[in-house]
């Protein structure tokens, strides 16, 4: 029987816990012999990531036990922390040392690496008898060392027997080696740049020391500053010869999207010729080493993921050029993590699926869920993302919009609901559309969400995504309130009771939309950006020249960071603002979330800061997760003025 309840005040199955424990964070998957194995977050073990498989009970085979983590701090944000072989040896960085370890279930883990607290490792690729890996080191130099070395899988290297060699070095930043006998490729770029702005796919011999002498630019890069940047990824050896890529080049004059490449090449010279051109991108933003977006099967086929504001997958035949549209529920967020023998490893979600990892047979077409990919609530819970687009002083502005969705309660006639506006991270991200436990968490309670991907967010093209360059905190701010006006203006929304969310990147956004626009009632930043200067200062070398993108470089543009920064005109805060932050973040330090919480308290603004010790940048533990969202809830119904059966309030200053 229908229940009449005004929106926000619903009552729903799902606890903030629930959310805590409920979203699957899968960071990479490989077969092993006749097995998959997955590395996997453990919210309730601290956080650490765990490599597992499936045990024949269908429960989960821990390997990695704790408190053994497997996590990168490569380029900051990781990724490849982990491979195994056909044997069962699996080789991983830990994450409290970023030593790299070898281990077999049921041993503990030795050293590969000798002890060096200034290295970190990631990026790690088996191939030719040997562990290949980025290394990163701390020199003190204003760039830290980066390189490409071969790891001994013996452990003479960690004795000091014999030493890591190095044998690609001399740019900012280096990713995804690939080799063929003699024959290396791999992905680099410099600062300013960002490896979405451009990057370089070089190949080169490697010499009797094993290292790389001289080396061809096989696609991407600066150019000669006559033409567009453009970002390869992702290279892999199809045939002898023969290297598969991704780069957005530019085609028919098309908005450039990174699409698949060929080049054949001796290690001399390189011919280039397009695999699959279209209006849509396969590839993405490289913030986690070790990403793929395609896989070549065996039979000579390619399956790609193309994303154009969702996913879809695609089965490419390159001899000729069909390309055939696999129908499967996976709509977003979807990376190909492994392929054997026409069977694909898959990790993503979709608009009726939440996140898991998944088993494609491309010869049966069947997928099924290896592990995830099952709601944990009842269907009718679950609200049914739609994809929309508003109109922006820009240009169009893309968006899913989550409505408020509950199979036994409705609102008084009349009354609209309250709406919370996500804004994504990075800012170079891209919000996927998919079913998600956080946004039901609050549609359940009768509060919609609406995901927006502002101009600067990846899976519309190049056009798109460079909407933002030197706007930071102008046109996505723009754009944000843009979607917010949309969708009151459709009769969606209370224009009233509309909250802005973001974090990280996606916090400044928040911080500057309710400095300069009066769009929103409310603002919740996660560890949010919320002074220019102090981020270019504080953040880590991966970021540390974004900004001369984004906003401009300094000095030059020095008034421009002043200028744009709220902290800068503290009379201007006026809205409520719930703040969250990570004690141990890197890229945000707390001083800028309490620089923030003292401007408000003088302002006399309601707000509260909750500091989560123990996290960094971006929260992973079971007990961080619950109290914040706990508290988001909380403080939505404190301000916006609507009951919240089951959370306690937050203390608003």
């Amino acid at each position: 029987m229908s229940a009449t309840l005004p929106y926000g005040s619903w009552p729903s199955p799902l606890a903030p816990a629930d959310v805590a424990g409920g979203t699957l964070r899968i960071d990479g998957a490989r077969f092993v012999g006749d097995e998959a194995w997955w590395s996997e977050g453990m919210p309730a073990e601290r956080g650490r990531t765990a490599v597992v498989r499936a045990a024949a009970d269908g429960s989960l085979d821990v390997l990695l036990p704790a408190p053994w983590s497997a996590r990168s701090r490569v380029h900051e944000y990781g990724g490849g922390a982990w491979t195994a072989d056909e044997s069962g040896a699996c080789f991983f960085v830990e994450q409290s040392d970023q030593r790299v370890y070898r281990f077999a279930p049921g041993t503990e883990p030795v050293a590969l690496v000798p002890v060096d607290a200034a290295a970190c490792y990631g990026d790690l690729v088996l191939q030719g008898g040997a562990l290949w890996a980025i290394r990163e080191r701390d020199t003190g130099a204003p760039v830290p060392a980066r390189d490409l070395v071969v790891i001994p899988l013996d452990g003479s290297a960690a004795s000091g027997a014999a030493e890591l060699v190095s044998a690609v070095s001399g740019t900012d930043f280096v990713a995804s080696p690939a080799l063929q006998g003699d024959l290396l490729a791999w992905i680099c770029w410099n600062h300013p740049d960002m490896p979405w702005d451009a990057a370089e796919l070089r190949v080169g011999r490697l010499g009797p020391d094993g290292t790389i002498g001289q080396h061809i630019v096989v696609a991407g890069g600066r150019g000669d500053g006559t033409g567009p940047r453009v970002s390869a990824l992702q290279p892999e050896w199809t045939a002898e010869g023969e290297l598969t890529f991704l780069a957005d080049l530019p085609s028919d004059g098309q908005d450039q999207r990174w699409n698949i490449w060929r080049a054949g090449t001796d290690g001399d010279a390189a011919v280039l010729a397009p695999v699959l051109t279209a209006d849509a991108d396969t590839g993405g933003p490289l913030w986690n080493v070790g990403t793929r977006w395609y896989a070549p099967l065996s039979d000579g086929r390619i399956l790609a993921v193309q994303t154009n504001g969702d996913d879809r997958l695609a089965l490419v035949d390159p001899a000729s050029g069909d390309v055939a549209r696999l129908d499967t529920p996976l709509t977003g967020s979807v990376l190909v993590r492994d392929e054997r023998a026409g069977r694909v490893l898959l990790t993503g979600a979709g608009a009726t699926v939440p996140g898991g990892l998944w088993l494609l047979d491309t010869d049966a077409g069947t997928l099924r869920a290896l592990r995830g990919g099952r709601a944990a609530i009842d269907d009718g819970f679950l609200p049914r993302p739609r994809a929309v687009t508003v109109p922006g002083p820009l240009g169009p502005v893309h968006a899913f919009d989550y409505p408020p969705t509950h199979p036994n309660v409705t609102a008084p006639e009349g009354e609209k609901p309250p709406y919370l506006v996500l804004v994504h991270g990075g800012p170079t991200a891209h919000a996927a559309g998919t079913l998600s436990l956080a946004a039901a968490f609050f549609t359940s309670r009768g509060i919609g969400v609406l995901d927006v991907n502002y101009g600067g967010s990846t899976g519309y093209g190049r056009a798109y995504r460079e909407r933002l360059v030197g706007a930071w905190g102008v046109a996505d701010v723009a754009d944000a309130e843009a979607a917010a006006q949309g969708i009151a203006e459709a009769g969606l929304a209370d224009p009233e009771r509309i909250a802005i969310k973001g974090g990280s990147a996606g916090g400044w956004t928040v911080l500057c939309a309710v400095a300069n626009t009066d769009a929103f009632a409310a603002g919740i930043s996660r560890y949010g950006v919320a002074d220019l200067r102090r981020l270019v200062a504080d953040t880590h070398d991966f970021e540390a020249r974004y900004l001369d993108g984004l906003v401009g470089p300094l000095p030059d543009a020095e008034q421009v960071y002043i200028d744009r920064s709220p902290l800068s005109h503290p009379e201007t805060l006026t809205t409520p603002l719930l703040i969250l932050q990570g004690a141990d973040d890197p890229v945000v330090p707390p001083s800028q979330s309490e620089a923030l919480r003292d401007a408000l308290a003088a302002n006399g603004v309601p707000h509260a800061y909750l500091l989560f010790e123990g996290e960094s940048h971006g929260f992973r533990r079971a007990e961080t997760l619950e109290r914040a969202f706990a508290a988001e809830l909380a403080f939505l119904g404190q301000v916006l003025g609507f009951a919240t059966p089951g959370v306690d309030p937050v203390a608003l200053a």
